[in-house]
C-alpha cells in the first residue's frame, strides 16, 4: 500500500505498543500458551478462535480470517482509516509525527479539523451563557428535571440565549469566518442576507462522537413550544444516523456488562446515567439506522431497548428489532407505561424501578406479538394472516436454528394453526418488501474466510519470517512466480525486495504493506500454523520448496497442454512446433 507515513516511524510505533495490551483494552484475553485467546469482536462465536501472538505482535481469527497488527486492530474496532489509527497509536507510544504526515494532506481533513474547533468555541460560549447570569432560568430548568450541576458539568451542557446573533458575534470575535459557522451548521442564513444564530432560547446538549471529537449540537425548548427538540444539521463530520449520543462515556460500561441499553432521547440518558444505569446510549429521538447498530456491535452483541410507551416509541422500536436480528444481536425490550419515559420514570420512581424492568425485559418474540395483537385481530383470519407475516419476517432472519423452531412452536400456538402451516409461510416468505432492507455498510469489510492456499506455501512464509538465513536460502532457491497463488507471490516478492534493502520483516511491520489486501491475511495465518524445530523443520522445508517445483511444473505442463489443443484447433503448425519442443523440455525436467 502506499504509505504517507515514513516507515521507520511505523515501525518505532509498532516497538512501543503491546498488541495485548491494546487488544485487551477492548477484549478480554485468556492466556493459551504463547499467546491469548477471545471470542472474536469481529463476527459472533461461542467458542473462541481469535488468537493475539505477544511474540510477533499480531492477530488471526481462524473463525472469520480476520488479521492484522495494531494499526488493523485499531482500524475495525474503531473503524478508523490508516493514518487515524497511526495519530492514535502513536500518541498512546509517545511517537512524534512529522507534522506534514500526521494527518490526511486532503482539504476535507483541513476542514473536518476546523469544523472540530467552531464546535469547541461555540460549546464555550453555551457553556458560558449557563454558569452567567443570563442562564439563571435554564439552570433552575435542568434543576427541576433532576439534572444535579456537578452532571450538567460532567455533560458539558449549555444554553443558548435568546438573541439572534450571540453566537456569531462570539465567534467573529474569536476571528471564525461565517463561511464555517454556516458549514458546522450553528447558524443560518436570512432572507433578506446576512445571518442568525440557529439555537436560540435553548438548553444545549453537545454531541460527540466515540474518539470524544465534538461534532454537533442537540437544543431542546423549556415551555411547551414547539419544536421541542432540534439538532445540527448533517455536517462534514457529523452523520446522526452513524452517531450514538453518549456512547463515548458509556463504551466501557457496556462492555463491562455485556450488554447495552438503548433509550431515545437526551435527558433519557443522562438522568439515568448520572443516577449509576451507566450501560446506555441514546438514538437522539430517530429510528435505529444499520451503522448505529454495527457501532454498538463492537462492544456487546446484547441490546434491550428503552423507547418511550407511546405509539412511535413502539414503532421504533419495532423497526429496530428487525435490524438486530439481521446482525445477529440478543435484543430485549422494556416496554414503558404511556406516561413514563426513562427520564420521568428514574426522577418519580428512581433508578432501581428502572433496573428491575431491564431484568424483566420481554423477548423480542413476545414484545412483538403483542403490538401486533393489539393492531391485528387475531380471531380473523386475515388478521392471523397479517401477525403471522410480521412475526416471520423477524423469525426469519434468527440464526439460530433451535430458537427459530422455538419461535414458530410459539407462534402456531398463539394463532391456533399448525405447525407445518407456519412452516410453509416461512419457506415462502422472501427477504422482505424492499422497503424494509438496508444496504451493506460499505465501510464495513465482510468477514473473510480462512484463505485457501496449499499448506507448502504459507509454511515457507513462515519460515522465512523466523529465520534470516532460511529466507535468504529459500529466496535463492525459489522466485514470486513459483508460487502457484498469486498473493503468497505477493507476500515472497515484498520479503525478498525487503531483505534485498536490509529492511525489517517482521510480520508486524509487514503487515504494514498490504492494507485491506488478503495477501496481509496470510501473513498472519502462516505464523500461527504449528511449530517444527531441528531436522523435522529442515525437512519441512527441503519438502515445502520440492512440492512449489513440483506444482509449479505440472501447472506449466497443464498450460502448455491447452495452448497446443488450440494450435491444433487452427492449424497453426509453427507455433505447434514451438510449443511441442518446450512440452518435451518440461517433461525432461520432471524426469
Amino acid at each position: 500500500m502506499a504509505m504517507r507515513i515514513p516507515e521507520n516511524i511505523l515501525e518505532d510505533i509498532l516497538s512501543r505498543i503491546d498488541i495485548v495490551e491494546l487488544i485487551s483494552s477492548y477484549i478480554p484475553l485468556k492466556k493459551a500458551g504463547r499467546n491469548f485467546k477471545a471470542n472474536c469482536p469481529f463476527h459472533h462465536e461461542k467458542t473462541p478462535s481469535f488468537t493475539v501472538s505477544p511474540d510477533r505482535q499480531i492477530y488471526h481469527c481462524f473463525g472469520c480470517g480476520e488479521s492484522g497488527n495494531a494499526f488493523k486492530f485499531l482500524m475495525r474496532h474503531e473503524r478508523m482509516d490508516f493514518p487515524e489509527a497511526v495519530e492514535a497509536l502513536a500518541k498512546k507510544a509517545g511517537v512524534i509525527l512529522p507534522a506534514q504526515e500526521s494527518a490526511v494532506p486532503s482539504r476535507q481533513a483541513s476542514l473536518n479539523e476546523r469544523l472540530y474547533k467552531v464546535n469547541e468555541l461555540a460549546l464555550e460560549f453555551y457553556e458560558g451563557n449557563l454558569y452567567g447570569e443570563s442562564g439563571a432560568a435554564c439552570r433552575a430548568y435542568l434543576g427541576s428535571r433532576g439534572i444535579k450541576p456537578k452532571t450538567a458539568r460532567e455533560f458539558r451542557l449549555g444554553f443558548a440565549t435568546s438573541r439572534w446573533d450571540g453566537l456569531i458575534t462570539y465567534l467573529r470575535s474569536k476571528n471564525v469566518a461565517l463561511s464555517l459557522m454556516e458549514k458546522a451548521g450553528l447558524i443560518l442564513p436570512k432572507d433578506s442576507g446576512g445571518y442568525y444564530d440557529r439555537f436560540r432560547n435553548r438548553v444545549i446538549f453537545p454531541i460527540f462522537d466515540i474518539r470524544s471529537r465534538l461534532i454537533g449540537f442537540g437544543g431542546r425548548v423549556m415551555d411547551s413550544s414547539l419544536p421541542k427538540y432540534m439538532n445540527s444539521p448533517e455536517t462534514a463530520v457529523y452523520t446522526k444516523g452513524k452517531n450514538l449520543f453518549g456512547l463515548s462515556l458509556s463504551k466501557d460500561h457496556i462492555r463491562k456488562n455485556d450488554l447495552a441499553l438503548i433509550v431515545e432521547g437526551y435527558m433519557d440518558f443522562i438522568l439515568p446515567f448520572q443516577e449509576g444505569v451507566n450501560n446506555l446510549v441514546a438514538s437522539q429521538g430517530t429510528a435505529l439506522t444499520a451503522d448505529q447498530i454495527r457501532l454498538l456491535k463492537r462492544y456487546t452483541h446484547n441490546v434491550v431497548m428503552i423507547y418511550d410507551g407511546d405509539s412511535a416509541g413502539e414503532m421504533a422500536t419495532l423497526r429496530g428489532l428487525d435490524m438486530f436480528v439481521e446482525e445477529g444481536m440478543a435484543v430485549k425490550v422494556v416496554p414503558l407505561p404511556k406516561d413514563a419515559d426513562p427520564d420521568v420514570l428514574v426522577r418519580r420512581d428512581g433508578p432501581d424501578c428502572l433496573r428491575d424492568k431491564i431484568n424483566n425485559a420481554v423477548s423480542l418474540f413476545d414484545f412483538k406479538l403483542k403490538v401486533l395483537k393489539n393492531r391485528h385481530d387475531i380471531k380473523d383470519a386475515h388478521g392471523k394472516s397479517r401477525i403471522a407475516e410480521e412475526m416471520l419476517f423477524t423469525i426469519g432472519k434468527i440464526g439460530n436454528a433451535i430458537l427459530r423452531a422455538e419461535y414458530i412452536k410459539r407462534l402456531s400456538e398463539e394463532l391456533g394453526v399448525s405447525e407445518g402451516s407456519v412452516l410453509e409461510e416461512l419457506k415462502k416468505l422472501k427477504a422482505g418488501p424492499p422497503s424494509r432492507r438496508h444496504d451493506a455498510d460499505s465501510a464495513q469489510p465482510p468477514a473473510r474466510s480462512v484463505v485457501k492456499i496449499h499448506p507448502a506455501e504459507k509454511l515457507l512464509i513462515k519460515f522465512m519470517l523466523e529465520e534470516k538465513e532460511l529466507a535468504e536460502r529459500i529466496m535463492q532457491e525459489l522466485s514470486p512466480s513459483d508460487f502457484a497463488d498469486e498473493r503468497t507471490a505477493k507476500v515472497f516478492s515484498l520479503m525478498h525486495d525487503l531483505c534485498s534493502q536490509g529492511k525489517n520483516v517482521e510480520p508486524s511491520v509487514l503487515m504494514n504493506y498490504f492494507g485491506e489486501d488478503t495477501a496481509g491475511q496470510i501473513v498472519c495465518e502462516s505464523m500461527f500454523m504449528p511449530d517444527l524445530l531441528g531436522q523435522e523443520r529442515e525437512k519441512a522445508v527441503r519438502d515445502c520448496i520440492t512440492r512449489i517445483k513440483v506444482q509449479r511444473l505440472r501447472s506449466k505442463r497443464e498450460q502448455l497442454h491447452l495452448q497446443i489443443k488450440d494450435a491444433q484447433s487452427v492449424g497453426d503448425k509453427e507455433r505447434l512446433g514451438v510449443l511441442f519442443r518446450e512440452f518435451h523440455n518440461l517433461l525432461k525436467k520432471g524426469d
